[in-house]
């Protein structure tokens, strides 16, 4: 079996390059952006705030644990298995587009393997989750780190891309990511996942001199692999900042937010447009939206109507159905997007997504039936 055949789109032919050095090329990228992508693509025009003729809708986590074709291939291989083999990450990336009338694919791949190129040592944990068994507790462990090589280091995830562009041929967009710098920092020094992030923040504040210093680093280091990725073929670009939430204002803006606007500035000099989201944000958009982004993602902790207000027009938005809500009747799924959407009436450049990622368990049909709702109802 190939992984990646698309039976019913043949595959383009396409060169390919290496990401430009950065500094004052945006020019040529913006260039190498617009001729691999097509006017009539939903999910690019939307994060452009151009008029689309439905609302585009992708959702995050869209290949996972629900499809059952995506757990077949997890009983014979590992998560980091599945995502450092190309054909296999291109062939989980393809699942979710095969089965629902999405707008968009969204590289199968994780946030964290970009830690590994530093150095540090990740494996995922049955029940556990990521584990970083080297975890930065010290000035001295920053100051260790390895210089990152993104293209040799992330380099069967831009590979990964590259088959999925062949497979898609222009069939729908496809959405490129990493995890922030904030994120990646709190996984770094806690080790994994956290309930308060104590070793995270005590880190921030009693060392505030190795702190900046990391987060220089992996700001530099997110900004191109992402920027690699549109390389590869991605035409949309997501900063995940999952655990940001955790801060107050303050603490973003102080130790966060310079990073997170470095990070999407490399990225941008892709000429391929960036979703910046973050959960737990509610508190301070504005914040979010100062460290950049041409569209702000939103998660459901917040009504999309208030998100609409306290962000820029000139900002795109992306949200925010809470991925619960997939699990009750079809009636109360429908009410709810309906919702959404009539909040969002009226603006370019609104992409329908979930708060978060989609859980483990959900129905399927129910995925489907969100997915042609969306584009029936924002259609009439």
């Amino acid at each position: 079996m190939s992984p990646v055949r698309f039976p019913s789109r043949t595959r383009s032919k396409r060169s390919w390059r290496r990401c430009a050095p950065i500094r004052n090329h945006k020019t040529q990228a913006r260039d190498l952006y617009v001729s691999s992508c097509t006017p009539s693509n939903r999910i690019v025009r939307a994060c452009r705030r151009e008029s689309v003729d439905r609302t585009p809708v992708w959702l995050m986590r869209q290949a996972g644990r629900y499809m059952e074709e995506y757990r077949n291939l997890r009983m014979r291989y590992s998560i980091l298995e599945l995502i450092k083999a190309p054909e296999l990450a291109a062939e989980v990336t393809l699942q979710p587009i095969r089965a629902f009338d999405l707008d968009a694919a969204i590289i199968f791949a994780d946030i964290l393997p970009p830690l590994e190129i530093l150095g540090l040592e990740l494996s995922f944990q049955k029940g556990e989750g990521p584990v970083i068994h080297n975890p930065i507790r010290s000035p001295q462990d920053v100051d260790s780190l390895k210089a990152p090589a993104v293209e040799e280091g992330l380099g069967f995830t831009l590979e990964a891309i590259r088959l999925v562009q062949q497979a898609l041929a222009g069939r729908v967009g496809l959405i490129g990511f990493s995890g922030a710098p904030f994120t990646l920092a709190s996984y770094a020094i806690e080790g994994g996942a956290s309930r308060n992030y104590i070793l995270c923040k005590r880190f921030m504040y009693e060392q505030p001199q190795a702190w900046h210093k990391l987060m220089g680093l992996l700001a530099e280091m997110v900004g191109r692999y992402l920027c690699a990725q549109a390389t590869a073929g991605a035409q949309v670009l997501q900063l995940f900042d999952s655990w940001v939430g955790v801060l107050s204002p303050h603490d973003y803006r102080t130790y966060c937010l310079p990073y997170s606007r470095r990070a999407i500035e490399l990225a941008q000099a892709s000429g391929a447009p960036v979703i910046h989201f973050g959960t737990g944000t509610s508190g301070m958009l504005e914040l979010i939206e100062e460290a950049g982004g041409d569209v702000i993602g939103v998660d459901w902790r917040i009504d999309i109507a208030k998100a609409r207000a306290l962000l820029s027009e000139d900002r795109a938005i992306q949200g925010n159905l809470d991925p619960v809500v997939l699990f009750a009747e079809p009636s109360v799924i429908r009410a709810q997007a309906a919702a959404i959407l009539d909040a969002m009436a009226g603006r370019n450049g609104f992409i329908f997504n979930l708060g978060h990622g989609i859980l483990p368990g959900t129905p399927v049909e129910h995925v489907s039936m969100l997915v042609d709702f969306v584009h029936e109802y924002a259609g009439r």
